[in-house]
């Protein structure tokens, strides 16, 4: 391999734009150049054009193309999906979630009543070691006063899928509202909202390979929604300001590619995932997976190697041009576990050296190759000089 190639293993953080997807956007920068809002036809063909990538978003989705509102990213259409729920239910103050939503859910939550003027008792839910909601102890928390669920379909920690499906059936017999943040499931796993009792759902272009700055929010026919930004009349009055469109017409793209290679980001990348992940827990002493190993999604792995700080093994793991994320932060100085991994009750000693490989359908065997000849001496070097370690 050459000593310059980049080992990109951050899908879940971000996507590279699929040269498809690139030139579908070009002509839209340079020659189509027109306001889809315009009355004269050289605008007016543009207007076509985002109507024909809300086809194409529909078409991966299971859904009409008239319940989709194109946003800027995926925690816009969160945000506008949860408040939208509580003005259409004022009179209730409940809100359900659990404690590893991204902070898109998990903080707007955590500060409902600083946005809204209005206090609200959340329930965040637990989960269990492996990182998996308890469905009996989600169902006991819906109530009367539940103006809405949110709660998302895979993990971008861990990869951990939810029981969204029947959550969400569960929410449609008591006659609440329900959302999922899908923004890391959307493209890798089948979903049919036609067939589905959600309410929300929020995706994000740049999780597969359109590009960053455009997201979508479904919002199944009926379902009471009111605008997170108001002014002109563009998408239907459900969303103000002039649509991104060169990002538009790249999402539309992405998802018809997405469609087409589902089969392929569920055996190949799948297949890549667990060879890297087998020879990582094999070759590597006191590391262990976090998450669910059956129910997650194909191309995640998340894998702490105690005694050894995150950051620092990303550190030297750069060196090699091999990307990848922390499960740790650093925070004014001091280094805080993922919430996700706390959640979790994953041992201090290992959620601090937590590492998250994402992959996707352009990484390569002899990528993975690459990564399982340098990690063990990258986590042997670190161990030898952690004051932690108690060898093996």
């Amino acid at each position: 391999m050459a000593a310059d190639k980049v080992v990109y293993l951050d899908n879940n953080a971000t996507t590279m734009v699929a040269p498809e997807v690139y030139e579908a956007m070009a002509p839209y920068f340079t020659e189509l150049y027109g306001n889809p809002s315009s009355m004269h036809s050289f605008g007016g063909q543009v207007g076509v054009a985002v109507d024909r990538a809300r086809q194409q978003i529909g078409a991966l989705l299971g859904c009409e193309a008239a319940e989709l509102v194109f946003t800027s990213c995926g925690t816009e259409s969160d945000s506008t999906a949860i408040l939208s729920a509580l003005k259409a239910n004022p009179d209730k103050r409940h809100v359900i979630t659990t404690r590893v939503e991204h902070p898109a859910v998990k903080n707007l939550c955590e500060n409902l009543g600083v946005m809204t003027g209005t206090k609200y008792r959340v329930t965040m839910l637990k989960v269990s070691e492996d990182g998996m909601v308890d469905f009996d102890e989600y169902v006991k928390a819906l109530t009367e006063d539940t103006a809405i669920v949110s709660i998302m379909w895979a993990n971008n920690e861990t990869g951990v899928l939810f029981p969204v499906p029947e959550m969400a059936k569960a929410a449609k017999e008591r006659n609440i509202l329900f959302h999922t943040d899908a923004v890391q499931a959307v493209g890798k796993i089948p979903i049919n909202l036609q067939e589905l009792d959600i309410d929300y759902l929020s995706m994000s272009g740049h999780k597969l390979h359109a590009p960053k700055g455009v997201g979508v929010l479904y919002v199944k026919r009926g379902t009471a929604y009111a605008p997170f930004m108001t002014g002109g009349h563009q998408e239907h009055g459900r969303r103000a300001g002039t649509e991104n469109v060169a990002s538009i017409i790249g999402l539309g793209k992405a998802c018809e590619l997405a469609a087409a290679k589902m089969e392929e980001e569920n055996t190949r990348v799948k297949a890549l995932r667990d060879k890297l992940e087998n020879g990582l827990l094999t070759t590597i002493p006191r590391s262990i997976l976090n998450g669910n190993k059956e129910h997650r999604l194909p191309n995640t792995t998340n894998i702490s190697f105690e005694y050894v700080e995150g950051e620092a093994i990303l550190l030297h793991m750069n060196r090699y041009n091999i990307c990848a994320s922390s499960g740790s932060a650093c925070t004014s100085g001091s280094l805080e576990p993922s919430h996700v991994l706390r959640a979790m009750g994953v041992p201090f000693t290992a959620a601090h050296g937590s590492i998250r490989f994402s992959l996707s359908v352009y990484n390569t065997e002899e990528e993975i190759d690459f990564v399982l000849e340098k990690m063990p001496a990258i986590i042997g070097q670190l161990r030898e000089m952690s004051p932690f370690w108690p060898g093996e």
